[in-house]
């Protein structure tokens, strides 16, 4: 029987709706994500992401660049939105993240952007950088549900997430792909801008995982449902990958899928903090795929 979505059910009994409505009462006072801001976004007020209340998408489209267990034989559909709660000084999609190219769309085409995902045969709908926009996706997912989407729904975050946000998407989202960092707050801080980075990072993947589990993939080998960790890996150690994979080994799951990336390059104001000035070297690179079998972890993505 083929995988019925997390918040295909919820359609039916209301509760999407209500997470919705609940989703747009947060803006008057933010706190999607772990800065907390306080902006009054419903008055036009913006917080660290420059986000307001209506959504901007930088692209879509059917991408097979993701994770094998997301991408198949149909890719897995993305929709990249427009600006960060993060402002990592390497990052890079700095012209989406940071200088916010993009286009305001409608709920209604943001739902109809999902629609024709399904319609080209994605495997799931890919959400790429959505705290900012919590609210509305929350509105374009209840009507294109309504029309008949019933893809799982991946929630391709920073993971820098608020437990009030993660509440609202309990029993939205199938599968989250939150990017873990930084192993310290120190870190996190000079090269993210984000206070407390990993104590809200460790939070955030706690509930994750609580909500959904380990990763589960269907009989095609394609992820359905759990929880999947990217880490990229930066020179120098800065990424504090020891901590990382220690900490998910331990207290999330040793059967945590987990994607250990090496396509690190300078990028955005890299040059401004070495090591970062530098590619990431085959050696460093399997010092981290060293230190996180040593930890417990063995499904790499």
């Amino acid at each position: 029987m083929p995988y019925q979505a997390s918040y295909v059910r919820l359609l039916k009994d209301g509760g999407l709706a209500e997470r919705k409505a609940k989703a747009y009462r947060r803006l008057s006072c933010c706190d999607l994500c772990a800065h907390a801001c306080q902006a009054d976004r419903l008055r036009g007020r913006t917080g660290i992401c420059r986000a307001g209340q209506s959504v901007t998408v930088a692209d879509y489209g059917p991408h097979f660049g993701e994770e094998d267990v997301l991408v198949g034989q149909g890719g897995s559909g993305t929709i990249f939105f427009t600006g960060c709660n993060l402002q990592c000084v390497f990052c890079q999609n700095w012209e989406i993240s940071q200088l916010r190219e993009g286009e305001t769309v409608s709920v209604e085409t943001l739902a109809g952007m999902m629609l024709e995902l399904e319609e080209k045969g994605c495997h799931n709908i890919n959400l790429v950088t959505p705290t900012p926009y919590l609210p509305p996706i929350l509105a374009a997912l209840e009507v294109a549900a309504a029309r008949g989407l019933s893809l799982p729904l991946v929630y391709n975050c920073g993971g820098y997430e608020s437990l009030a946000a993660l509440e609202l998407l309990d029993g939205v989202v199938d599968i989250y792909l939150p990017d873990v960092k930084f192993g310290d707050d120190a870190t996190g801080l000079k090269l993210a801008g984000a206070p407390d980075y990993f104590a809200a990072v460790k939070s955030s993947l706690t509930e994750m995982h609580r909500q959904v589990g380990d990763l589960q993939l269907d009989e095609r080998g394609i992820a359905c449902r759990g929880l999947i960790v990217r880490h990229l890996v930066l020179p120098g150690g800065l990424t504090g990958t020891v901590e990382i994979v220690r900490f998910i080994a331990a207290a999330i799951s040793p059967d945590t899928y987990i994607n250990l990336m090496n396509q690190y390059y300078p990028a955005y104001r890299a040059k401004d903090y070495p090591p970062l000035h530098r590619g990431l070297s085959a050696r460093e690179y399997q010092a981290a795929l060293q230190i996180a079998r040593e930890a417990g972890l063995h499904h790499f993505a």
